[in-house]
């Protein structure tokens, strides 16, 4: 990830993560995490971070970005996945390449949340029954009743969501992605630069400024941001602590290797670097591993 980072790696606790928080107030705290990838700040931002993860696929995996379907991970209620698979498949059609499909999953199915995605895209499918990422079947079971992917490699995709995991259950999600899949990518926002620290704590300043324009209708996004502002501070607090969360790419591949032996792992290709998305500080930190043979 560049220069040292700020810290050791620190697991503590997100709150937005907890059962005891409210759902209302999760959802919002998701909303504005969900603006975070898909909008651009003028001038700041050249393009919006889905976008970005759109085009490193493309970039680092090249002609073999079209062999794959992208099974994500943890997807919650959908993310920023929608917004990556639209504009990889604009690049893809732009290039005269076929669509790509992408299959949401997770431990706690959203499935009303998935079924009004996946209207809007047919190249989004997903899995309704629950799905652990440390011990996932393999394609042909987890996939058999998603149209159009027989035949692809399965690519695991986790966005800003590798960090929930333990260092334990990280290590079993890479050693289960080894023996049911062909690669993985984990895009994160944020990381333990002190950089990170400082671009997160301009989020509450910046959820003030942009709820007017995107919230307006909204009672409660007003009222738990401006009156009783418990969304911003979340926002920055769980922020803070993604960033003690986030691993190096020394530190994944260090994981990586505790599970599976070299033997397994012959092969496999495991590339890093960071992006930037926000002008001067905010970087897309990624990794992207396959099976070369």
């Amino acid at each position: 990830m560049g220069s040292k980072v700020f810290l050791p790696r620190r697991h503590y606790f997100e709150v937005n993560d907890q059962p005891w928080f409210p759902q209302t107030l999760r959802e919002k705290v998701q909303d504005y995490l969900t603006l975070g990838w898909i909008n651009r700040l003028p001038i700041l931002q050249p393009t919006s971070p889905a976008a970005l993860v759109s085009r490193v696929l493309s970039t680092v995996l090249g002609p073999r970005v079209s062999d794959y379907v992208y099974v994500d991970f943890a997807s919650g209620a959908g993310g920023p996945t929608p917004y990556i698979e639209s504009h990889l498949n604009q690049e893809l059609r732009d290039a005269g390449k076929e669509d790509v499909k992408f299959v949401l999953t997770d431990i706690s199915p959203h499935v009303s949340a998935w079924t009004a995605i996946a209207k809007k895209s047919q190249n989004i499918n997903y899995i309704a029954q629950s799905v652990d990422a440390t011990n996932a079947p393999s394609a042909d079971t987890l996939l058999k009743d998603v149209p159009g992917v027989q035949g692809k490699k399965i690519m695991r995709l986790f966005s800003l969501s590798f960090h929930h995991f333990d260092d334990d259950l990280a290590a079993k999600v890479l050693e289960n992605t080894i023996e049911t899949a062909d690669g993985f990518c984990i895009f994160e926002l944020q990381s333990r630069h002190l950089t990170s620290f400082v671009l997160v704590s301009l989020l509450w300043p910046l959820a003030m400024l942009i709820t007017p324009f995107y919230f307006w209708n909204s009672p409660w996004h007003l009222f738990f941001t401006y009156l009783v502002p418990i969304v911003p501070f979340i926002w920055v607090y769980d922020g803070y602590i993604s960033c003690l969360r986030t691993r190096t790419p020394e530190e994944v591949e260090a994981l990586l290797r505790s599970r599976s032996s070299t033997e397994k792992l012959a092969g496999w290709k495991f590339i890093s670097g960071q992006t930037r998305h926000t002008w001067p500080i905010g970087w897309l930190y990624w990794i992207i591993c396959y099976n070369n043979e």
